[in-house]
């Protein structure tokens, strides 16, 4: 099985085209909330660069996504001390919304906070990867999907047409970046897709995957759409961690 699947055009260089999109930055009027969008995509020139120099890593051909793939950013001994960590906290997952639907997200989760070990550990190689202040990451979260289990297709960044946004404006605003890894691999199913991008990331142990909610010119990118496909054999544990605009919490 490959590691990920695509239908998606070659990307530009992983280092992206800085003076293309200060030239369209720079034609932007700024209406009300695209000053925050112009800082957002300022934001995410320097996590490009960062991870363009991150050993194993290596941007995903992608119709519509900004979306790169980090090989080995985990040991297997780290995955199995989340794993661990994860079964014994989890709780049915939440979702994020005004009207959540029905069987949406029928994982479960729990939040691993600063503290132990392997959580430090994770922390640690995050901030090397994306040279973001940790204060904007929201706490880690962990995930499991037994047999049947799924998360149907969404966004991670928030609706800002939708009353919870109000909720989010003050402990950190909309989320740019997500960084998710796959800390084991289920015996069939499990993996990560991106309908509009053309990809699909099966779950390796160990493999990071980390892509920008936002568009070129920082607004909320429709084309991030993923789902988590239901595991059809054993079990998958995935770890997430979401960014912010601004310091979280």
């Amino acid at each position: 099985m490959s590691e990920f699947l695509n239908t998606g055009a070659w990307p530009t260089d992983v280092s992206g085209n800085t003076s293309l999109i200060s030239a369209r930055l720079n034609a932007l009027d700024l209406r009300d909330g695209q000053m925050e969008a112009l800082t957002r995509a300022d934001s995410a020139i320097g996590v490009r660069e960062r991870i363009a120099c991150y050993p194993d890593a290596v941007r995903i051909p992608a119709n519509s996504v900004e979306l790169y793939i980090v090989r080995n950013f985990l040991s297997v001994e780290e995955c199995d001390a989340l794993i661990a960590l994860i079964d014994d906290n989890r709780v049915p997952s939440p979702v994020v919304a005004d009207n959540p639907v029905p069987l949406s997200r029928t994982s479960e989760t729990c939040y691993l906070y600063a503290g132990p070990g392997p959580v430090t550990v994770v922390e640690t190689k995050l901030d090397a990867l994306t040279g973001l202040e940790p204060r904007f990451g929201e706490a880690l979260q962990g995930q499991r999907y037994a047999v049947g289990q799924e998360f149907k297709p969404h966004h991670d960044y928030f609706d800002t047409g939708q009353l919870y946004w109000r909720n989010q404006v003050p402990i950190g605003g909309q989320r740019t970046w997500s960084a998710m890894t796959f800390l084991n691999e289920p015996e069939a199913g499990g993996r990560t897709n991106f309908p509009t991008a053309g990809v699909m990331i099966a779950p390796k142990a160990g493999n990071l995957v980390i892509w920008n909610n936002m568009d070129e010119l920082g607004r909320p990118n429709p084309g991030s759409l993923h789902q988590g496909m239901p595991v059809e054999q054993g079990t998958k544990y995935v770890l997430t961690k979401w960014y912010r605009e601004r310091p979280w919490g």
